[in-house]
């Protein structure tokens, strides 16, 4: 089972330069000469559909999918800088990869999961390993996605979906998803893994709750107008600070909804699933999220927590080894919340926590991975949702 995989970054701001770097560097630290299958991420700053072009022509027109990244992250630790751009570059003679794509999740998340599913459905294997799925960070309803996903494919057996929604630099206006040689907006591009590999994964989140349990007691869809019988703005503003009472983004960086875990995930993961507020009404009172909600539902408002965020990567660390004993992975995948990145730790803090994370897994094995706007992973044999998460998956 031959697999190579490189990975390069670069912060060059010229979209070409970037591009061909990324592709070359990735290529010679593989031994690589024409890749099978190209993962891309990138920051916002650059002109997407001239960076995502040159990438596409520089791997040689191999399939490609990515998204917009708050930050990217790799062997070399975490980088959140204006111009950052990685390629994941894969070769192998045993992995097979495809790739779909459909757009108009704000109008109708399932509509896209089925298109996306009936493409794929053709490759269905008893080898099929995951789904990677990129979506868009700001209008995605990832249970309805889901569904219609599931609905299309008729997978046979369990199959991961593993990946993150596509961010823009905390302006919360518009995320960019590839394929190939296109930029998509409000889309999801997926690729279906197939192959003799096994695959190992965990998820682990670091927020805990705030104050006491409240109720939602109007809702509809991802939409929430009252907690409490109060506009559901104006519960959240009785829990943000001063300095975030009229800076969205900087308040929905620390406060997040949390929401009891269902049973059957509680123990392998945590008390509460937590849920980001990506758009709000100032005039309905209303916040959304990504996925569906109800009145009735109990919810906690919920912050990052510093020690939690360290005590989970060393979980992550427990739970991918034990699943993959004493084999190394060929490669890591992770997809990590924005919202645990700069916005909450120094630098060296956020370095630090990275290199434990990546010397516990495997301190030699490629590594790929972005902050994201949300997380996607399973956890007891289903497919969830998460925010200010870091989802780790080892292909070994």
């Amino acid at each position: 089972m031959t697999l190579k995989a490189g990975i390069a970054t670069s912060t060059h701001p010229s979209p070409i330069r970037a591009a061909e770097e990324v592709v070359a560097k990735a290529k010679a630290e593989a031994g690589i000469v024409r890749p099978d299958f190209v993962i891309l991420y990138a920051t916002v700053a650059y002109p997407q559909e001239a960076l995502v072009r040159a990438v596409y022509a520089a791997a040689g027109g191999a399939p490609l999918i990515g998204c917009s990244a708050e930050g990217i992250i790799s062997q070399a630790g975490s980088s959140e800088d204006t111009f950052a751009v990685m390629a994941t570059v894969i070769e192998s003679d045993t992995l097979r990869f495809q790739i779909a794509s459909a757009e108009g999740l704000s109008q109708d998340s399932a509509m896209v999961g089925r298109a996306i599913g009936t493409k794929l459905a053709s490759g269905l294997a008893e080898d099929n390993l995951a789904v990677l799925v990129f979506a868009d960070g700001l209008t995605l309803n990832f249970d309805r996605f889901a569904h219609g996903l599931s609905d299309s494919l008729q997978a046979p057996r369990f199959l991961p979906l593993l990946g993150g929604t596509a961010g823009d630099s905390w302006e919360f206006k518009k995320t960019f998803q590839y394929l190939n040689d296109r930029v998509l907006s409000d889309a999801a591009v997926c690729a279906l893994w197939s192959g003799p590999q096994r695959l190992a994964y965990g998820v682990n989140h670091g927020c805990i709750p705030i104050g006491k349990k409240r109720q939602i007691t109007k809702a509809d869809g991802t939409i929430i107008y009252e907690i409490d019988h109060k506009p559901a703005l104006q519960v959240m503003r009785e829990y943000v600070d001063i300095d975030e009472e009229n800076d969205w983004p900087k308040a929905i960086q620390n406060l997040a909804l949390g929401f009891e875990a269902p049973r059957e995930i509680s123990k392998q993961y945590d008390e509460y699933v937590i849920r980001y507020i990506p758009a709000k009404d100032d005039e309905a009172g209303s916040i959304r999220i990504p996925t569906e909600v109800k009145a009735g539902d109990g919810v906690w408002m919920t912050r990052r927590d510093h020690d939690k965020i360290q005590t989970g990567i060393d979980r992550l660390v427990t739970d991918l080894r034990q699943q993959m004993g004493d084999a190394q992975p060929q490669l890591v995948l992770q997809f990590d919340c924005a919202g645990r990145g700069k916005v909450i730790f120094k630098q060296d803090q956020l370095q630090a926590l990275q290199k434990r994370l990546r010397e516990g897994v495997s301190p030699h094995a490629p590594w790929s991975g972005f902050h994201c706007y949300s997380e996607i992973g399973p956890v007891n044999q289903r497919n969830l949702f998460h925010n200010f998460t870091a989802v780790v998956a080892a292909l070994y």
